[in-house]
């Protein structure tokens, strides 16, 4: 039997709504045709490319978040087939994905090429927050990162569960413009000031 096969059918929930809606027998030919526990070298030649990656998290109570991380082509490292990390930057300082992570290590990763194949890649796992130094002192060929504020305060490692397609019938066509990202900055304007306009209402006399 082939490694590559899945190690589970689904989760509890996955399967009780499979029988509701009779989609079981479409579940699991996917799962036995594209779910596997490592990336083969199509998904890491697809992760070299990308420069933008969702992540999803979640807290011991089940409170969720999803953030996306953003970076130059190729800046999630595969380690290994079974390893994956990525960089984390300076941010707002609230840490809701780094404070989900050390109540609940599983978590959700999509990346997505809206550009060229028009395909997404999940990866699911368990996270594990380390230091620069320490997955340097591990890996001392991870390029060095010179643009300021561009600079990893730590990494988060995944230790890949599961992979799989996004298939591209719903993923719309994106065309790159080129713009001046004002990496790790303070400035209110350059970060999008308050858009939302949430500040203002907060302020406002009552």
């Amino acid at each position: 039997m082939s490694s590559a096969e899945p190690p589970t059918n689904g989760t509890d929930g996955e399967r009780v709504m499979q029988d509701e809606l009779g989609t079981s027998f479409r579940a699991d030919r996917f799962y036995a045709r594209q779910m596997r526990t490592r990336l083969n070298p199509a998904m890491i030649e697809f992760i070299a490319r990308m420069d933008l990656l969702f992540i999803g998290t979640s807290a011991s109570d089940g409170s969720c978040d999803v953030s996306l991380r953003a970076g130059p082509a190729g800046f999630v490292q595969v380690f290994a087939p079974d390893l994956i990390g990525y960089p984390e930057y300076q941010g707002n300082g609230v840490m809701a994905s780094l404070g989900n992570i050390i109540e609940n290590p599983h978590i959700g990763l999509f990346m997505a090429d809206f550009v060229t194949d028009l395909i997404g890649l999940h990866v699911n796992g368990a996270a594990q927050i380390v230091t620069d130094d320490d997955i340097r002192h591990t890996y001392p060929d991870l390029p060095i990162e010179r643009v300021r504020g561009r600079r990893a305060e730590r990494w988060v490692l995944v230790r890949v569960e599961e992979a799989y397609i996004h298939c591209r019938k719903h993923i719309p066509r994106l065309v790159p413009v080129d713009r001046v990202r004002s990496w790790g900055t303070h400035n209110p304007e350059h970060k999008g000031g308050d858009h939302f306009g949430v500040a203002a209402e907060r302020t406002l006399p009552r």
